[in-house]
């Protein structure tokens, strides 16, 4: 089995400047619309933002791509009480997923002030 690998860090003060200054524009960018919704309704802290927005980073690196030829919000993160956290593919994501055969990724997300982490494993 082919892994490849990708990890961010964020500065959660970061990305809670960018929800003040910008709220709608840097959810409308980096959030799906179920995600959203999601966090609508369970009033998501900033540190979760942060670590969601570290997942969809790392996970466009471990596709090989990063930012640019798929977008943040064609990576949804889904964190289920109790249950590992699961990213869903779309759009462009998904197409060069299928393309490098990978079969799923599995991603662990953490934060503790000042930070935000997460890593990311594609595998085929």
């Amino acid at each position: 089995m082919n892994f490849q690998v990708g990890v961010d860090l964020v500065s959660i003060k970061r990305i809670e400047q960018l929800l003040n200054k910008y709220p709608d524009r840097f959810m409308g960018r980096i959030l799906s619309e179920n995600e959203k919704k999601i966090f609508i309704v369970k009033g998501a802290r900033t540190e979760t933002l942060a670590a969601a927005f570290a997942a969809k980073e790392a996970v466009l690196k471990a596709l090989g791509c990063g930012i640019g030829p798929a977008a943040l919000d064609e990576v949804e993160v889904l964190s289920l009480a109790g249950k590992q956290p699961l990213a869903k593919l779309h759009g462009a994501a998904a197409r060069i997923a299928k393309e490098k055969n990978i079969k799923g990724i599995s991603i662990s997300m953490t934060h503790e002030q000042p930070f935000a982490c997460a890593i990311a494993a594609a595998y085929q």
